[in-house]
């Protein structure tokens, strides 16, 4: 039988070599034959924006994330590539692919006419292993429209297609490439382009996944293997495929011998060697999953640079160093504390934290870490949800005061205003429920605890007893507490949708659907909080009431080398700086004495100035504890992560039937211990000075004295000094005459404008107040007169009972 193919056969093949050769004619005639219409102006207009985007356009390439101090955060990739100039290019390889490629590279013009018509002529003998015909700028085109302009599969199906149609459109585009670069620029633009399988594209990156080098230092049998690559990625994968890959390395080297003669003798000896890959692909690992316990701060990053227009595909593809402001020398430490009192293995606990250098014009995030793995695998307590900087969990608890008060400094009150603290605190039209008994349609509060019935605003934010701030929220307002919780950094709490945990149907805001029901428990953080938001509150006021996102980037730079500009919001002064700092000085009280976060801070070794707050919720399900210094801001926020939240208990951190979690057991313990080795990092520790407007009030907040006056001219007195009289006066205990004006409430400082009610006497002397511990009680009394002095009252105290018998 006859090797020769039929001539049915032949007949058809010289029938398409003309009509490819037709192509050739055209693609030489090109601007005539536009003239003739032998092309479309549509056709023409694609050819032109092919052009454009091969000649302006940028490959995707990896984008690396580093820390403050350089170190590898993550790498984040759509395509595994790393570009790199000419001179970091190995000759070797540089040979090798044109040798096996593209020969006469050096020598035409972007298409190889005589490789064109010896392709045409081997097709039409039945000659399959004629090479000739697709030049390296030809193939540059067809990889770039199928890795880089292509989106979809219909996109990519079309620029692999074998049609007369796209064979012209690739000539033209070859021949205007060739006129805009030199032949080194169009060799350096392929070998960062092309895919060398296993997930690796560029040389560079081929040089890293089979050898562990760089595309620098290819010798002579590994730029071979990469060049034969080239041809089926897949089909020549030298780890599914070593002998085919092998025999495709030295055919590679045989051509090189045939094009190289100097160097036959160092191709000979290549020929000899193994393949020599390593013994798995050397894969970059992908994304923030891989990330270890910075992999929530870099989902915070890619959050950041998206509200900044840089969407998560353009990081993906730009080939972007990200700076970053992560410092592991806090990182370090405050993932250590998360996890020594809220274990990773925990089920269904979560503690986040981050840490927030403060000032006036940035708010710089050094950490951020949760108890949680990021990660797919929920059965083993991984989570990819955003916690540290969502809206999660129960609230804050008692943290929320804070708002509360310095709404109240913002309206002129000082922080020596005297709080009234009631046993118990009901009022209509601010919400319903809370303390056991409420009225229907009440809102109704009580203590956690025994407080003295008055105190000023430092020590009610150190002990936090809940009526008083209750009282105060009525008197502020509960718009004017949500709006000042969004200045100083609840930012989430605008945004249109977060209401729908309570209102599905509703597009609402958080803090319009507050406002709207006049929820007088905002004070006391009933709803889901953002940690990192709540880290920024203390940042906020740590900068003197100056208000900045919270910056995960240091810089932002491009492929070139050039800084690319990321804004997002603008720092903003949303309070006075008297008033943040006054507020600092009187959150100051929390970690000493009888603060709720004193034991922890002593349990640390703390010594030196904070600023702090706790909170817990009613049900025991979250809590945390929020802290600054003159240079640090941070939050942890311990809560129940689980489906079905349930009450949780301290020491160990669990669930129980019974919640006994408060803001000052794990959450203040993880923070005090976490900022404790690195507190002094940044130099000495000091409260900022106090502003005497913001200590004891402006003029208007002080209350005048009415004792002793009619009712009538005690209310006229009160109104006179832009207070608000209450229509009822207040019955108490006093020697005055009863119905004798003896007081207001409250007295001495308050809220501008505020609502006062007149105190007025019973006739009813109040109760002597019990004897000191350890005195007996008197029996009577004696006078005794001594000449040249009053008389004087001696009262005669009980004889002491009998041995064996029980004081009376």
């Amino acid at each position: 039988m006859s090797d020769r193919p039929p001539a049915a056969l032949t007949i058809v093949k010289l029938v398409g070599c003309c009509l490819l050769a037709s192509v050739v004619a055209t693609a030489l005639m090109f601007p005539l034959a536009g003239g003739l219409g032998l092309m479309s102006n549509r056709a023409s207009e694609v050819v032109a924006n092919g052009s454009a985007q091969l000649l302006q356009g940028e490959i995707p390439a990896v984008s690396t994330m580093v820390d403050a101090k350089g170190n590898t955060i993550a790498w984040l990739y759509s395509q595994r590539r790393f570009e790199v100039p000419s001179d970091k290019i190995a000759n070797t390889m540089k040979l090798a692919i044109v040798s096996i490629e593209d020969k006469r590279f050096a020598d035409h013009n972007g298409v190889d006419w005589k490789g064109t018509l010896t392709g045409l002529a081997g097709y039409a003998r039945g000659d399959v292993d004629t090479r000739g015909g697709s030049t390296i700028e030809q193939q540059y085109i067809k990889n770039y429209q199928l890795l880089v302009t292509a989106k979809t599969d219909a996109e990519k199906r079309a620029a692999v297609e074998t049609t007369p149609a796209r064979k012209l459109r690739e000539i033209r585009m070859a021949l205007t490439l060739d006129k805009t670069f030199t032949k080194p620029e169009i060799l350096t633009r392929y070998l960062n382009l092309v895919s060398f399988g296993n997930g690796s594209f560029g040389v560079q990156d081929a040089a890293q996944t089979y050898f562990g080098i760089n595309a620098s230092d290819l010798n002579w049998q590994q730029a071979a293997l990469l060049a034969g690559m080239v041809q089926s990625t897949s089909a020549l994968n030298p780890y599914t495929n070593p002998d085919g890959a092998l025999a495709r390395r030295n055919v590679v080297l045989d051509t090189m011998i045939e094009n190289l003669p100097q160097e036959a003798d160092a191709l000979r000896a290549a020929k000899a060697t193994p393949l020599g890959v390593l013994p798995q692909p050397n894969e970059l690992p992908r994304g923030c999953i891989a990330a270890g316990d910075r992999a929530f701060f870099c989902d915070y990053v890619q959050e950041y640079l998206s509200r900044a227009g840089i969407s998560k595909e353009q990081v993906a593809r730009g080939g972007y160093l990200i700076r970053t402001t992560l410092d592991p020398d806090v990182q370090t430490p405050v993932k250590a504390a998360i996890d020594k009192f809220a274990s990773p293995t925990l089920p269904g606990i979560s503690s986040v934290m981050s840490v927030i250098r403060p000032g006036k014009d940035s708010h710089k995030v050094m950490a951020m870490a949760s108890n949680r793995k990021y990660g797919l695998d929920t059965d083993a307590g991984e989570t990819m949800r955003p916690q540290p900087f969502s809206l999660v969990g129960d609230g804050a608890g008692s943290v929320f005061k804070i708002f509360t008060t310095a709404a109240a400094l913002d309206m002129g009150m000082g922080i020596n205003a005297t709080l009234e603290v009631p046993g118990r605190f009901q009022a209509k039209g601010m919400g319903s429920g809370g303390a056991k008994g409420c009225p229907k349609d009440t809102w109704c509060v009580v203590n956690a605890g025994n407080y003295r019935g008055s105190m000023n605003v430092t020590d009610a934010l150190a002990t936090s007893p809940n009526t008083a701030f209750a009282k105060l929220i009525q008197q502020v307002g509960v718009q004017r507490t949500v709006d000042m919780a969004i200045k100083l950094g609840l930012r989430s709490y605008a945004d249109p949708g977060t209401a729908r945990t309570y209102n599905p149907d509703s597009n609402e805001s958080l803090a319009d659907f507050v406002k709207r029901q006049n929820i007088g428990s905002f004070t006391l953080g009933p709803i889901e909080v953002n940690a990192l938001e709540l880290s920024n509150v203390a940042a906020t006021l740590a900068s003197g009431g100056v208000w900045c996102p919270p910056n995960p980037i240091d810089k932002l730079i491009d492929r070139n080398g050039n800084e690319v500009a990321v804004t997002t919001e603008t720092c903003d002064q949303v309070v006075p700086e008297g008033l943040a700092n006054t507020l600092a000085n009187a959150m100051s009280k929390d970690a000493v004495g009888g603060g709720t976060a004193a034991g922890s801070a002593g349990a640390a070794g703390w010594d030196l100035p904070v600023s702090g707050k706790t909170g817990t919720t009613e049900a025991h399900r979250s809590s945390g504890f929020v802290g600054f210094t003159s240079h640090y801001a941070a939050a942890n926020y311990i809560y129940d992560d689980s489906p079905n939240p349930t009450d949780l208990c301290s020491a160990p951190l669990r669930h129980c039937g019974e919640g006994d979690l408060y803001g000052g057991n794990e959450p203040a313990r993880t923070w005090f211990t976490a900022m404790k080795p690195i507190a002094l990092n940044f130099g000495p520790v000091a409260l900022p000075p106090t502003d005497p407007r913001y200590v004891d009030g402006s003029p208007g907040s002080r209350v005048p004295s009415v004792a002793g006056l009619k009712v009538d001219a005690a209310r006229q007195r009160l109104k006179d000094a832009g207070f608000q009289v209450a229509d009822q006066t207040n019955s108490v205990n006093s020697s005055a005459e009863m119905g004798e004006v003896v007081g207001t409430t409250p007295s001495g400082q308050t809220i501008p404008g505020s609502i006062i009610t007149i105190q007025v006497s019973n006739g009813i002397p109040p109760a002597p107040p019990p004897p000191p511990d350890g005195v007996p009680p008197p029996i009577g009394s004696q006078v005794v007169e001594i000449p040249g002095l009053p008389p004087i009252t001696i009262p005669l105290l009980a004889p002491p009972p009998p041995p064996g018998q029980p004081p009376p």
